[in-house]
């Protein structure tokens, strides 16, 4: 069966460190056929649009996409929006799944093995933003039942891909009684319907944030809103080495699109030294929850765990995004 993947190396050091996840799908499906798009901010000072209308159109005829990072201003400019933002929204990517877990040489602590299920539509990142007064802005935060209920099926389905011990609802409803609120009760209604009861629980987002540096160990599926998520799951990637090792999926209904939670990293782009563990990671997260080849995504985690055994470090100066590449690759069987 022939695979379609639409590659979107998009700023910065995505350039880099998505041919080498690439390369690693092309090992493993030797019949997949990689068509490139284009997005992000360098695409926007070029046309004017940080998406246009054909990556969207690719993407959605390819079903599966590989997301390399984008650089954003850190001030407003008119007509630009981020680009991962704009094809989260417009192809109702609604779910952002957020793997951690302990791996060999990177990681502080052993026994670890979390995913942060995010919301990825709607909260804070809604785009909704105006100035009130002069010198007073607004942003608004949206939670709508529709978007908590899918997010609440796609929990159930992890947790029983995952036979989890424990789903965790993580809000603020204690100061946020309408939004947060909202969330908690739709996702705990549906999440008690369709069984779960059992090992259902909550915490407070701060509680959880402390619980996560203290007791990471703990958690297991983590379910929560779209700002919490992203920072929840920041903090989180500590203990499976950091950043340069995130990988995440933002799903929708018949599409996927892979994405490294890291950023652009100008400073580095173009020497040589990004390091594309957390591309290459992505990469298996659309084998197994996309394409439903869990056991090739297996062969994936194995292979990077047995470079990073077997080498003992991420740092190869100039040749990091080369010598990783290599390295998994040769790891893979």
């Amino acid at each position: 069966m022939s695979r379609r993947l639409c590659v979107i190396p998009g700023d910065g050091i995505g350039r880099e460190v998505v041919p080498a996840a690439v390369e690693v799908l092309r090992r493993l499906l030797p019949d997949l056929q990689v068509e490139e798009a284009e997005a992000g901010w360098d695409c926007f000072q070029r046309h004017g649009t940080s998406v246009p209308d054909t990556t969207y159109d690719r993407l959605r005829d390819c079903g599966a996409g590989l997301f390399g990072a984008v650089s954003s201003p850190s001030h407003k400019v008119e007509g630009y929006r981020s680009a991962i933002l704009s094809l989260r929204q417009a192809l109702a990517l609604n779910l952002n799944l957020r793997p951690v877990r302990s791996r060999p040489f990177v990681s502080p602590r052993a026994g670890i093995d979390l995913l942060v299920l995010r919301e990825n539509s709607e909260g804070l990142y809604s785009g909704r933003e105006h100035w009130e007064a002069e010198g007073v802005a607004i942003a608004e935060r949206v939670i709508s039942r529709t978007a908590c209920e899918r997010l609440a099926a796609g929990a159930a389905e992890l947790a029983r891909l995952r036979n989890a011990r424990r789903i965790t609802l993580v809000h603020k409803a204690n100061v946020l009684p309408l939004t947060c609120g909202l969330f908690r009760d739709t996702c705990r209604d549906r999440l008690a319907e369709d069984g779960w009861s059992d090992v259902l629980d909550e915490r407070l987002v701060d509680v959880a944030a402390l619980q996560l540096v203290e007791r990471p160990e703990s958690f297991d599926l983590i379910v929560t809103t779209n700002l919490f998520g992203d920072i929840l799951s920041d903090l989180a990637s500590h203990w499976g080495g950091g950043l340069g090792l995130a990988p995440s999926l933002n799903l929708g209904a018949g599409i996927a699109l892979a994405e490294p939670v890291h950023g652009s990293a100008p400073d580095i782009a173009g020497t040589g030294r990004a390091n594309p563990l957390a591309a290459i990671l992505s990469a298996g997260m659309l084998l197994r929850h996309h394409w439903q080849l869990p056991e090739l995504a297996d062969c994936i985690d194995g292979a990077v765990d047995a470079f990073l055994r077997e080498e003992g470090s991420v740092d190869f100066g100039g040749e990091t995004t080369r010598v990783i590449g290599r390295g998994v690759l040769q790891r893979l069987g």
